[in-house]
C-alpha cells in the first residue's frame, strides 16, 4: 500500500473507516495467501503465548490479526482523521493528561500493537512537548521515503535507528524544554523478539538498552503505553503510571516495563506485529514452561 500511489490516494479519498476496512479485507483475503510462512510462524507462536485457547479460537485470532495488519497499513493514509475522541478513548484520561504535564523529559515505551503510528500521532496531538520518534525503515527505498514523510507529518521529528541516532536523541532530551521520545522496544532479530522477555532470562538490548542509558543521562521518566484496536477504526489507549529510573533499581524498573508490555502483547496477540517475525518454539523452552505454568495457575 505504501509503494502504490494509486491505492494510497484511493485510501485517502475514501472515508477513513471505509479505507481501514478495505485495507483489512485486502490483507486477510489477498496478502495472507501469499505469506503462508509468516502465517504459520504466527500460528506456532500464538500456540506458545496462548496455550489455553482451542484451535478454532486461535484461527479466529489469526484472521483478526491479518485484518489488523491491513487496517494499520491503510490507516497511514488517514492518521490525521483518526486522531480524535471519536476514534481514540483513553484509560483514566485525567490522570494521563496530568502525567503528560510533568516538567521532566519523558520516554514513551510501546510495542507494535494495534496501530502504533496512530499512537505516536495521538501522543503528539495530546501535548505541547517537542517530540522525537525512532523507527526502523523498510528495506524498500520508495516505501522508506513515503513512510518517513508520513511519519514526520504526525510524529514531529522522526529519525531512523542509525549509528548516530543515540547522540541525536540525547541532544533532543537534554537541550529542549520538556522533551519526549517515542520508542518501540519489541525489535525482532535472528527470528526472536528480545523484549518483552516472556519469562526468558534476557539482558536489556537494542532500543530498550538505549532508552535506559538515555533516561539516566537526561533525567527522563518512562511511560509505557499501548493503543489496541477495539472495533474497526476505533482504539483504546492504555498506559502505565510513569516510572522513574532515578528512584528505582534497574531490575525493578525492567520488571515493571516487562510485566506491563508483556501482558499487553499476550492479551492482544491478535494485534501484535512481531507474532509472525519470530520463532518462540525453537529457542524458548523457558517461555513454553512459563506460559504453561501461568495457564495452570
Amino acid at each position: 500500500m505504501l509503494s502504490n500511489p494509486f491505492l494510497f490516494t484511493l485510501l485517502r479519498i475514501l472515508p477513513a473507516s471505509l479505507a481501514s476496512w478495505l485495507g483489512g479485507w485486502l490483507s486477510a483475503n489477498v496478502a495472507r495467501r501469499s505469506m503462508k510462512l509468516r502465517d504459520e510462524r504466527a500460528r506456532r507462536n500464538l500456540a506458545v503465548l496462548r496455550p489455553e485457547l482451542d484451535q478454532a479460537t486461535q484461527e479466529r485470532m489469526l484472521t483478526r490479526r491479518w485484518f489488523n495488519l491491513g487496517r494499520t497499513m491503510a490507516e497511514l493514509a488517514n492518521v490525521d482523521r483518526l486522531v480524535n475522541d471519536r476514534h481514540v478513548t483513553i484509560a483514566d484520561e485525567a490522570a494521563y493528561r496530568e502525567a503528560l504535564a510533568s516538567p521532566r523529559p519523558m520516554i514513551f515505551l510501546t510495542t507494535h500493537i494495534g496501530n502504533w503510528d496512530l499512537l505516536a500521532a495521538h501522543l503528539k496531538a495530546s501535548t505541547d512537548r517537542p517530540g522525537l520518534g525512532v523507527y526502523d525503515p523498510p528495506d524498500n527505498a520508495a516505501q522508506a521515503a513515503m513512510l518517513k514523510r508520513a511519519r514526520e507529518s504526525y510524529m514531529g521529528e522522526a529519525i531512523t535507528g542509525s549509528s548516530g541516532a543515540a547522540r541525536a536523541i540525547l541532544r533532543h532530551l537534554s537541550e529542549k524544554e520538556r522533551p519526549m521520545l517515542y520508542i518501540l522496544v519489541d525489535e525482532r532479530r535472528d527470528r526472536q523478539v528480545w523484549f518483552p522477555r516472556f519469562g526468558r532470562d534476557l539482558e536489556p538490548s537494542g532500543n530498550l538498552s538505549i532508552a535506559l542509558r538515555l533516561a539516566r543521562r537526561s533525567n527522563a521518566r518512562f511511560l509505557p503505553f499501548t493503543l489496541a484496536r477495539t472495533k474497526g477504526a476505533h482504539f483504546h489507549l492504555d498506559w502505565h503510571p510513569p516510572l522513574d529510573p532515578k528512584a528505582m533499581e534497574e531490575a525493578e524498573l525492567l520488571d515493571a516495563i516487562d510485566a506491563y508490555l508483556g501482558k499487553a502483547c499476550i492479551d492482544h496477540a491478535d494485534q501484535w506485529l512481531a507474532l509472525h517475525d519470530m520463532d518462540l518454539t525453537a529457542a524458548s523452552p523457558a517461555l513454553v514452561a512459563s506460559r504453561s505454568e501461568q495457564v495452570a495457575g
